[in-house]
């Protein structure tokens, strides 16, 4: 579902791609809706820089992501599938199992990628 990016959200994307320049998509010009889909689609290099840039979340915007994906207010639906693995592993391991297991019960609910 579309969603404005709040300005935590902007400071949470900036944080995992600070060569973001503006909040527009370059491939369809739209603007972006989320904040995982643009990191991995057009910042990183592959999984393993996917990987470190989520690794710079702190606790508290993990647990903030997390949320948002639960609620399907977050997209995870085109991140390639190791990008989907290094975001629950993360999960698992700075907050819990549990979470983990939300976010891919989440994800497998196939919500729909919004850049």
């Amino acid at each position: 579902m579309p969603r404005e990016l709040s300005e935590k959200d902007i400071e949470i994307l900036k944080k995992l791609a600070p060569e973001c320049g503006d909040l527009t998509c370059s491939g369809s010009g739209h603007t972006f809706h989320s904040i995982l889909p643009p990191v991995s689609n057009h910042f990183s290099e592959d999984e393993n820089d996917f990987a470190e840039r989520i690794s710079r979340l702190s606790d508290e915007e993990l647990t903030y992501i997390a949320g948002m994906i639960e609620k399907g207010e977050e997209s995870m639906g085109c991140l390639p599938e190791e990008d989907v693995d290094s975001l629950v592993k993360l999960i698992h391991d700075r907050l819990s199992d549990e979470v983990a297991k939300r976010v891919i019960s989440a994800y497998e609910s196939g919500y729909v990628c919004e850049h």
